[in-house]
């Protein structure tokens, strides 16, 4: 396949991105998305496993996501050809009794399921999945919310999610207070493809809509958010108030296209087990609702990696860490 390394940088291939969740990649029927322009298409065979392939028939160019699974086959809708897991076309019903050509087939891509997303790369995948023990531990109750999909490109998306400097103004009341607007001193340490750091600072307290966060028996509301970020687009949040009770914010963007992506949030806490999913899940729609709004209209649409571009002040630390980590890594561009 010949990648289009003037639009994406060739490494941005060989990393995971999520292309959905578990839960919608059903065994029924083919599930198609695209990730960094490609058209791909995800399937289950009987074993529940999942695959991913090119989204495209090589007889007439059809998309196979239209079609459905026989068999531990995925069948073409136009003319029902079938193929494989691997790729290989291995029924042509209108030439039953023809040997099958070499040339029919279609690409596929590396496919896994984690932290209940599915996840795939277009190449031989060179960065590691974040370590999350808490998601195998049953005092964490996991809450899939979203996906977002905007119109900007996913590292808008992802230093959106890091910028401390816009609670106050964009979520007052709900993440931030406008007569607190300093921004806490950030450290940012790097290791490899990861950025570390570490923020505490006071927050809003719970309001009655959404009592998210377990600060209320605390006097006065800090909150300690210890961030991992995983280049190019993946964050692990890890809340904490000074006692037991935790919460764990797994975000990453899928990079549709240039200035198209979508977000996927799964938000873990070791308490409040009993409210229902839709406390969560109303709540995150608010905050990424206000966010899109703002984020949709930056220009450029994507993150500009020179630096000359954009003013940057001592209180943007992780922005500018990112970026000079992804130029590093060769994933910006």
């Amino acid at each position: 396949m010949n990648y289009n390394k003037t639009e994406f940088p060739e490494r941005l291939f060989a990393c995971w991105h999520p292309v959905g969740y578990s839960h919608e990649i059903k065994a029924e029927e083919p599930f198609g998305t695209i990730l960094l322009d490609e058209t791909i298409v995800i399937w289950r065979t009987t074993d529940g496993r999942v695959h991913a392939m090119r989204d495209l028939c090589i007889h007439r160019g059809t998309a196979l996501s239209l079609g459905w699974i026989e068999k531990d086959c995925l069948v073409c809708p136009y003319h029902a050809w079938q193929y494989d897991k691997k790729g290989n076309c291995v029924f042509i019903p209108q030439a039953p009794d023809v040997e099958i050509p070499r040339k029919a087939k279609t690409q596929t891509y590396y496919c896994q399921e984690k932290f209940g997303l599915v996840w795939v790369a277009l190449k031989n995948p060179e960065f590691d999945f974040p370590n999350i023990p808490e998601y195998e531990n049953t005092d964490w109750k996991w809450v899939n919310t979203g996906p977002f999909n905007w119109n900007s490109d996913s590292s808008r998306q992802v230093e959106n999610f890091t910028d401390f400097g816009h609670f106050p103004w964009v979520h007052p009341g709900l993440l931030g207070d406008p007569e607190r607007p300093e921004v806490p001193y950030c450290k940012v340490t790097i290791k490899d493809s990861v950025l570390h750091y570490s923020v505490l600072r006071p927050e809003a307290t719970n309001s009655d809509d959404f009592p998210i966060f377990a600060n209320e028996e605390v006097v006065k509301p800090e909150r300690r958010s210890v961030y991992e970020l995983h280049l190019p687009y993946t964050i692990v949040l890890r809340l904490g108030w000074g006692g037991n009770k935790g919460m764990l914010y797994l975000f990453i963007s899928q990079p549709i296209s240039h200035n198209k992506c979508r977000g996927f949030c799964i938000v873990g806490r070791n308490y409040n087990h009993n409210d229902p999913d839709t406390v969560l899940q109303d709540f995150e729609q608010l905050i990424f609702d206000q966010d899109k709004r703002v984020v949709e209209s930056q220009r450029p649409q994507q993150v500009p990696f020179d630096f000359s571009e954009e003013l940057h002040l001592k209180f943007d630390a992780v922005a500018m860490n990112y970026r000079r980590a992804m130029k590093k890594q060769k994933l910006d561009y």
